[in-house]
């Protein structure tokens, strides 16, 4: 199983009072509440990619992290793991450290990047059912103004229309980014085929939450 998940931030005591304003008593307390989130559904086998700023810890405190954590864990990195530096971080705890990277899941493109790509590689491409056949999944904007400002994007471009390259026939664009941002799932990893979801269902109440206000 492929798990994904962004901005961890473990170790990061700031996130507590600022940004974020996790419900934790310490930062201690927030690392121990991820791993057993993490642990809860990752297996020894699974794979899980990080879409960058996992530990805002140094090379010791991140590699305890790691060695507690389970599953195949792959890196994309981000601003913030600085741990990378550091001499006594063992990068050997990822099978591999990217700045960006392109895999199949399910038969579907999956562009990963820290940074959202609004316009990402396969944005147009669909099946023959009409189901996207690629989708962009970053981290970067955790739950801030920027997140808000690419939903109102993606509701612009999602009304919009293109003119079908194979029957020439007027099309929505497809607008498929998803922020992984950890908290929207509790912590845990989901597979692509639950952030799908997870993002769907989080945009819903956005919407009737909008119309209560309008109302």
């Amino acid at each position: 199983m492929r798990y994904y998940i962004s901005d961890c931030h473990f170790w990061h005591e700031k996130l507590l009072s600022q940004m974020d304003h996790r419900p934790f008593e310490s930062v201690e307390a927030m690392n121990d509440f991820m791993i057993e989130q993490w642990n809860k559904r990752v297996r020894k086998n699974d794979d899980v990619v990080i879409l960058g700023d996992f530990s805002w810890g140094n090379g010791i405190q991140t590699n305890e992290i790691l060695e507690m954590l389970n599953g195949k864990k792959y890196l994309i990195v981000g601003n913030h793991d600085l741990y990378l530096k550091d001499k006594n971080f063992d990068p050997s705890y990822f099978v591999w450290i990217r700045e960006y990277a392109e895999l199949r899941d399910n038969r579907r493109k999956v562009c990963l990047s820290h940074y959202p790509m609004p316009c990402y590689n396969g944005q147009y491409r669909k099946d023959e059912d009409g189901n996207p056949k690629s989708y962009m999944l970053y981290g970067h904007v955790h739950d801030t103004r920027d997140q808000k400002f690419l939903e109102m994007y993606g509701n612009f471009i999602r009304s919009q229309t293109h003119r079908s390259i194979g029957d020439g026939s007027s099309q929505p664009i497809p607008f498929n980014m998803i922020n992984c941002f950890c908290m929207y799932s509790n912590y845990i990893p989901l597979t692509l085929d639950e952030w799908i979801e997870n993002d769907k269902l989080r945009r819903e109440k956005m919407s009737v939450s909008e119309n209560s206000l309008i109302n």
